[in-house]
């Protein structure tokens, strides 16, 4: 969620839109890398949610340390969607990211990026819940919104987000037959945190939103926090990774990497200050990881492509998601 973003990690992902033009434009530290050597900067993308200016601090001391580790200018690039930052991974115009886990298989699928480390939360946890969110004191039970009859105003994610669109689609409604589009008065895609204001207001009666999503509203927004309540919750859900560019010059890569992984950790006033720093995004640390921690993940988009096919009636399509399906499903099964 890193976690402005506000879709996997929703809240915390900071910083202002930039236009691609300009913003793209500004990254040159593809160049370098593209040519086999070490790139003369690094950037790293963060999904942006709020401001700059109130969240861009809490991003800015991690990238400075960041900086200090490689030995490399580490700048920021905050992108408005998921769709923008896969882009930009996809141009190298960005070698490092943090994904929530559905971008993150897009990022590995199209823009040669790989996990090198996922994240953990200040209570040890490297998972977290999609939820449905109403408007506290409303009266609206899971059992209304099922109910549907176009009788409410919904906010969905975007569509690359694991918590906001996939596991409410996979795990409430597909297997229900419940269409949104069909279901609901009205349809808005948007972020965790502007879906949450929509159902606080009353724009909204229904949203997605997610259990990091919460933890933030109670911390920075406590008045909006208590105007909303949770009617659901799915299955745990694989939490958000650190990804680089496969191509990303070695030597550089392995700093990196070591860089995530042992930040935070030991004794010493040094190690307390990182605690510090993690802490403001609510990690407690970086835990390694490869692409196979995504699986679960995985299984979703299949179930989700094996839905639309059906619904499109495409044979083909069928048969090609029931198979994918079935092998990450088969391969769950043998793992210990």
């Amino acid at each position: 969620m890193s976690r402005f973003s506000l879709s996997r990690r929703a809240i915390l992902a900071a910083g202002v839109a930039l236009p691609m033009t300009g913003a793209l434009a500004a990254c040159g530290g593809g160049d370098d890398a593209a040519s086999g050597g070490a790139p003369s900067k690094l950037v790293f993308s963060i999904l942006s949610a709020e401001g700059q200016a109130s969240s861009g601090p809490l991003w800015q001391p991690l990238l400075d340390d960041l900086e200090k580790a490689v030995g490399i200018p580490v700048e920021p690039f905050f992108g408005s969607n998921y769709t923008v930052l896969v882009k930009a991974m996809e141009g190298n115009q960005t070698q490092v990211a943090w994904f929530a886990a559905k971008s993150a298989i897009e990022a590995i699928d199209r823009a040669g990026a790989e996990v090198i480390a996922r994240t953990v939360d200040v209570e040890g946890r490297d998972s977290y819940q999609s939820t449905l969110i109403v408007k506290a004191g409303s009266g609206i039970t899971l059992e209304d919104v099922l109910a549907c009859g176009k009788r409410y105003d919904f906010g969905i994610g975007d569509a690359q987000s694991t918590s906001g669109t996939l596991a409410p689609m996979t795990f409430l409604f597909n297997e229900r037959g419940v269409d949104p589009q069909q279901c609901f008065k009205t349809v808005r895609a948007a972020n965790h945190q502007a879906n949450a204001f929509g159902v606080a207001s009353g724009v909204l009666q229904v949203a997605t939103s997610n259990t990091v999503n919460t933890v933030f509203l109670e911390r920075q927004n406590p008045q909006i926090a208590a105007q909303i309540e949770e009617i659901w919750k799915s299955p745990p859900i694989p939490e958000s990774g650190i990804l680089v560019r496969e191509d990303l010059d070695p030597a550089v890569k392995e700093k990196v990497r070591t860089f995530f992984l042992t930040y935070g950790q030991g004794q010493g006033a040094e190690a307390e200050r990182q605690r510090t720093v993690l802490k403001g995004l609510n990690y407690s640390q970086f835990r390694a990881a490869d692409d196979a921690y995504l699986d679960p993940v995985r299984e979703l988009v299949a179930d989700q492509k094996l839905q639309e096919a059906r619904a499109r009636n495409d044979a083909a399509g069928v048969t090609a998601a029931e198979a994918e399906l079935n092998a990450l499903r088969a391969k769950r099964e043998v793992q210990p």
